[in-house]
């Protein structure tokens, strides 16, 4: 029986785009190179306030899908303890997919729609955040590895003149240090006039406002660089608005094209999309919901399911499911979409030693248990286990996907609501891989 996971990199040989029999074209177009160039969410539906405490009345069981092998449902049970702690403690819903082998298992605790009461399903689409980088990493580190450009190249050699001022300097910033976050490049998303219009009551203002690679870039770049590429780690979405933008620069092609041709189509990712301008979640969907970032507990929860997602960009805009995520991962670390140097690159991290969104001083600490490569971390638990994947944040959805290196067993989780604990985030990982 044919494997239905493909090797995408032989479908990719036969295309004019990226077959390396092309090379003239890929020259010709680099010679050209020198051309142009998330957080948010949205009230669906002015006026859609729920009180939080009809969350809390939200049942906390969790639902099994039928298991495909036959096996039993019995070792996910720490899973599904997880999955109703996430909703007792306020979450409307969470739902989460395993892929194990041949084993495929799925479980849901709480409500997709706080006004219907409908349960979350398996299918649900959602949106996934910066869970967005590790595709566009792939397709960064697709294009190295059929000789494009080079994760050694200067941000300079594809954008050239883009970033300048305040000290930042592209001729010093490579591709490699953007897809890493060593670039020191200031996180557009931490701009107090970019937090002015899309936090708290502001987004039911500017929810379908969106914004151009270039406008996400010039407000980075207001400010100074955090440190000087190579010397520092800072999780910033500039890095990976620029990579999007180099992406379009070497093949001349849309981003989403590129993600679509080279990874969605092989994969057949049928519930994974790229949107562009348009604010709607296609079905089957649950509703996403929001406190807009208040830290008072009995802030009033907003529907936030549409809005426009181009401020998040190549760094946060994609939409897909659980099951495609697992699919997509699983064939990312088994050396479906990736050559083995490049996937090497991919894993090879530097210390995270504090919260993404802060700064320290890159080190090589013997003691970190976190790391990050090119769009992927690597997290080690409790029980000594070490998973690959990423987190991803848009109000009104969290996200979250694990796996182990060899990409055969992982695990993606959603919930519906952006406010609640971490620790009960990390808690739905630590049952799945540690039991």
């Amino acid at each position: 029986m044919t494997d239905p996971m493909t090797d995408p990199m032989t479908d990719l040989a036969t295309d004019p785009t990226t077959d390396p029999r092309h090379a003239s074209r890929r020259k010709a177009r680099a010679a050209k190179r020198g051309g142009a160039g998330r957080r948010l969410a949205v009230l669906a539906s002015v006026g859609a306030l729920l009180a939080v405490g009809a969350v809390a009345a939200v049942p906390a069981t969790a639902d099994d899908a039928a298991d495909r092998s036959g096996g039993p449902h019995g070792r996910h049970a720490p899973t599904r303890a997880a999955l109703n702690a996430i909703v007792a403690e306020g979450t409307p819903g969470a739902l989460a997919a395993v892929r194990e082998d041949r084993e495929r298992w799925s479980g849901n605790a709480g409500v997709a729609d706080l006004g219907t009461g409908e349960r979350r399903r398996p299918a649900d689409r959602f949106r996934v955040g910066s869970v967005t980088k590790t595709f566009t990493a792939t397709v960064l580190l697709q294009l190295d590895a059929q000789g494009v450009l080079s994760l050694d190249d200067t941000v300079e050699d594809w954008l050239p003149g883009l970033v300048r001022g305040n000290g930042n300097d592209g001729r010093k910033i490579t591709l490699r240090q953007l897809l890493n976050h060593t670039s020191g490049i200031f996180n557009y998303n931490r701009d107090e006039g970019f937090l002015g219009r899309f936090t708290g009551e502001s987004f039911l203002v500017h929810r379908y406002d969106g914004a151009t690679p270039h406008e996400l870039v010039r407000i980075g770049l207001s400010h100074p660089p955090l440190f000087a590429p190579g010397t520092g780690w800072a999780y910033s979405d500039t890095n990976y608005i620029l990579a999007g933008m180099v992406i379009e620069q070497a093949t001349g092609d849309s981003y989403a094209e590129q993600v679509r041709r080279r990874i969605i189509g092989p994969l057949k990712l049928r519930s994974t999309t790229v949107p562009g301008s348009s604010s709607a979640v296609p079905h089957p969907h649950g509703r996403h919901y929001s406190k807009l970032y208040d830290d008072d507990p009995n802030a009033p929860v907003h529907d936030v399911t549409e809005f426009n997602p181009s401020v998040a960009g190549a760094a946060g805009r994609i939409i897909s499911n659980a099951h495609d995520l697992n699919r997509f991962y699983g064939a990312l670390l088994r050396g479906k979409l990736l050559p083995r140097p490049q996937l090497r690159e991919m894993l090879t991290g530097v210390p995270i030693v504090e919260e993404e969104g802060t700064s320290r001083r890159a080190r090589t600490d013997a003691g970190a248990t976190a790391f990050y490569g090119l769009g992927i971390r690597s997290d080690t638990l409790s029980c000594g286990v070490t998973v690959w994947g990423h987190g991803g944040q848009v109000p009104g959805s969290l996200s979250r996907v694990a796996a182990a290196r060899d990409g055969r067993h992982v695990l993606a989780l959603n919930r519906n609501g952006d406010w609640g604990s971490q620790a009960t985030e990390d808690a739905v990982l630590e049952a799945e891989f540690c039991g």
